[in-house]
């Protein structure tokens, strides 16, 4: 958006008698895409363009148009009009960014290049010396607030205990910024992610078990031998990322024809006796223990069924697949997700985070001790 402004791409324009100002044409903004090779092709450009929209980033100056079109109509970005959503997530992203900004422009910053446990980490900095610094700078009133505002950082992804085992406190407990706000991000980025949340709601989800050509009586699972050799032993199976793009699977001899339960059988009642809060799971003291869990995904998944919300449980797993090898039950809480913090995440969003992670997953779950 600043580049346009610098590059008066966006300006005040005249179309049927009116003004309407900071606006861009959409033709004129594909060409200029493609030629300062933000996108490879005016395809690419489209679809870039359609994300922006689709997140309410940039619109159609009268909103005629839901979606970007190639041609000669007036588009506007909706921080210019001051129609852009401010909702708790982006009010908290563009806080940590301030904050980061604010940081790095100083002279003795307290982030600092430290080092835990023989390893170094970047733009590091003590829990306690964050507290006074924004004590000092005006940014809150008193410490409990400033405790508060770093556990929304922390809950959002912007920041993040070094070895991610703690929440945040006031004390000489090392945290990093977890993104580098600084570094420039390609707008074909976007693209990288894909429909995983969508895929994850339907019944056809390799987070549900579902049967697969049932017979009476059998209930086993499928087991997937070392050789990878796929032996359908029973009436469940977990789906794969290539069933879910609608390829045959190569591991049976002809398709498989697929038994779609209904969609509440893909949400059973959940498993847990009771409910659990995030503030529970992480308070001094509390009676649980943290594992982590490093699953390697077979050729049909990795065979657990992940739900809930604000902590997420494990409401399945397949006895015999990967999950169950590494060590995953049932009623365990999801605590991260390949490094990423996931404890105030919806099992929506940590579903997306595996299917499009790599196959390998690294998981740390909180289990109740018994």
């Amino acid at each position: 958006r600043l580049r346009l402004h610098d590059g008066k791409l966006i300006k005040d324009r005249r179309f049927h008698l009116r003004t309407y100002p900071n606006c861009f044409v959409a033709k004129e903004l594909t060409d200029w895409l493609v030629e300062h090779k933000d996108a490879p092709d005016r395809e690419t450009a489209i679809r870039l363009m359609q994300k922006l929209m689709d997140h309410y980033i940039i619109h159609h100056v009268c909103d005629e148009h839901s979606d970007y079109k190639d041609a000669k109509l007036l588009y506007r970005f909706r921080k210019d009009d001051g129609t852009f959503p401010l909702s708790k997530d982006v009010k908290v992203f563009l806080r940590g960014q301030s904050l980061y900004e604010k940081l790095v422009s100083v002279e003795e910053s307290i982030l600092k290049v430290r080092e835990e446990n023989s390893v170094k980490y970047q733009r590091t900095f003590l829990g306690s010396e964050m507290i006074d610094w924004l004590i000092q700078e005006g940014e809150v009133e008193n410490r409990q607030e400033a405790v508060e505002l770093g556990r929304a950082l922390l809950e959002h992804g912007i920041i993040q205990h070094v070895s991610n085992r703690h929440h945040f406190f006031d004390s000489d407990i090392l945290y990093h910024f977890w993104i580098n706000f600084r570094r420039r991000r390609r707008l074909t980025e976007l693209l990288n992610e894909n429909s995983a949340r969508a895929l994850s709601e339907s019944p056809d989800s390799p987070f549900c078990l579902r049967k697969l050509n049932p017979e009476p009586g059998n209930t086993s699972f499928l087991s997937v031998q070392t050789n990878k050799e796929i032996k359908v032993v029973s009436a469940v199976r977990r789906s794969s990322i290539t069933s879910l793009s609608g390829n045959s699977n190569t591991y049976f001899s002809a398709p498989p024809t697929l038994v779609f339960p209904p969609v509440a059988e893909c949400n059973p009642k959940s498993v847990l006796k009771r409910p659990v809060t995030t503030e529970e799971l992480l308070s001094p003291g509390a009676p649980y223990v943290k594992k982590t869990l490093t699953i390697v995904g077979d050729a049909v998944g990795w065979g657990f069924v992940v739900r809930g919300g604000r902590p997420c449980h494990i409401q399945a797993v397949d006895p015999g697949g990967p999950a169950a090898a590494a060590g995953m039950k049932v009623c365990q809480f999801v605590f991260s997700v390949n490094g990423v913090y996931v404890l105030h995440l919806d099992y929506q969003t940590i579903s997306s985070l595996i299917m499009t992670g790599p196959r390998t997953l690294v998981m740390e779950v909180m289990e109740a001790i018994e």
